[in-house]
């Protein structure tokens, strides 16, 4: 019994209309209905069942109320109805048609009027309401209860994920002023593969073979960029490239990658329970980690005083690490790094710091998303060690960005810099070879092309 798409024609293009119908009337009739069932099913009961059985039972029972309603509703919009309802005990209610609606990426819901998508990378506004405030808290406690957690005055913000893996964050009052804000961050059941990034020019051919090559040779990369660039969907094609005979731990917030191997060690943080004691810190898991034999260590992001223990782990026999990190820069992204270094309250000075980052982290990736919505990969750049007090970084690869074009798409070319990254002689050692052409200078790229923090 499949749910209709969000594009059915109960769906109309005015969000208070449906079937038709004033917005308040229809949802008075979808309370009603459900009030009505109550006097039939034990929904505290059947709302824990999962299976189909239980499913088609109340279905059929709300189908006959909907069918004993005397207001002017069409068949298939009598249906729509008892598919809504049906929502409502079992699942998301609102909510549902657009976690089924799979060209959906971000889900926003700023109070119970409004709600937006993104698809594509582009935000829109979906049509889709709530009764009120009440009814949206009834999904976010439904939401939040089912992975263990609770919201409310007390624990205001709350970050959970669903089964389907998409990232969830809810604010309430009193933080959130004009009332409970919810956050969905989906990922799509099918993982982005490097066809997909190579069809939407993501990236190039030259770019990707390097990617490939650092990863096969073990060197330790970070993937740079802002909310919503691609990293973590970049970091699971890369993760994609080591070997099947190594043992991968991963470590994150929460858990988001896909990857494909069958050795691979899942950790998640843990926050605290309703008195405030019990959490697992990502510092934490990294230190733990270390002791369970791992090949790779992949960290969904890096983000706080676990920096430091990435390093020396990069540092100490654990090479091939991958991690991502919020910066707009690859030298936003070392200085990030050197920060979140500092926030373990480690008496070390600067330039000892920076001598763990240019040891540890070969390249630095940047993503970006534009306007426009699409993604790409804006530098890929190489730590090429210390001079002085400095780190030294030079570009391998660049995205230069040439203006919009008439329809408002992001124009710009994939260059290489002319530079042959140092650690090419770490590819051919381990028998990877990249054409020489690869890193052929382009003549749009006139900018120098070292740089130095």
């Amino acid at each position: 019994m499949a749910t209709p798409p969000v594009t059915s024609p109960l769906i109309s293009d005015d969000p208070k209309k449906r079937g038709g119908l004033d917005f308040r009337v229809y949802q008075d009739l979808k309370i009603g209905i459900h009030r009505e069932l109550l006097n039939h099913v034990d929904l505290e009961k059947v709302a824990t069942q999962r299976d189909d059985d239980t499913r088609r039972e109340v279905y059929a029972v709300i189908q006959a109320l909907a069918s004993d309603l005397k207001t002017p509703l069409s068949a298939p919009e009598k249906e729509r109805l008892s598919l809504e309802v049906l929502d409502e005990v079992f699942r998301l209610g609102p909510l549902e048609p657009l976690l089924q609606d799979p060209t959906i990426s971000d889900i926003l819901v700023n109070g119970a009027k409004e709600v937006y998508i993104e698809r594509a990378g582009v935000l829109e506004e979906s049509g889709i309401l709530f009764k009120d405030n009440a009814h949206l808290m009834r999904i976010i406690d439904k939401i939040v209860s089912a992975v263990g957690r609770r919201v409310d005055e007390s624990s205001p913000m709350v970050d959970a994920r669903l089964a389907d893996g998409s990232r969830v964050n809810v604010v309430i009052p009193p933080v959130a002023v004009d009332g409970p804000h919810l956050s969905i961050r989906r990922f799509g059941h099918i993982p982005i593969t490097e066809h997909d990034l190579l069809a939407t020019q993501t990236l190039t051919q030259p770019m990707l073979e390097l990617l490939r090559g650092a990863v096969k040779a073990r060197l330790n990369i970070i993937v740079s960029g802002g909310t919503g660039a691609g990293k973590t969907t970049l970091l699971n094609v890369l993760s994609g490239y080591i070997s099947e005979k190594e043992r991968i731990v991963t470590i994150e917030d929460s858990a988001e990658l896909q990857l494909k191997q069958r050795h691979v060690v899942r950790l998640e943080c843990r926050p605290a329970n309703a008195d405030g004691k019990g959490a697992i810190m990502q510092r934490q898991l990294v230190v733990n980690s270390l002791r369970m034999r791992p090949n790779r260590i992949v960290v969904g992001e890096v983000r706080s005083d676990e920096a430091l223990d990435m390093l020396q782990a990069m540092n100490t026999g654990h090479d091939g690490s991958l991690t991502t990190v919020h910066a707009n820069s690859p030298r936003d992204a070392i200085a990030r790094l050197e920060t979140m270094v500092m926030m373990g309250n480690v008496n070390l000075p600067e330039k000892a710091i920076r001598k763990q980052i240019a040891s540890a982290v070969t390249l630095v990736v940047q993503v970006a998303r534009f306007n426009d919505g699409t993604r790409r990969l804006t530098h890929i750049t190489e730590i090429a060690g210390m001079e002085g007090d400095l780190i030294s970084m030079q570009d391998v690869f660049v995205f230069e960005k040439q203006g919009v074009s008439s329809e408002g798409r992001t124009l710009g070319t994939f260059t290489a810099t002319g530079i042959r990254p140092r650690c090419e002689e770490k590819l051919q050692a381990c028998g990877i070879s990249l054409p020489a052409n690869f890193f052929e200078q382009s003549v749009k790229y006139q900018r120098g092309q070292r740089d130095r923090r």
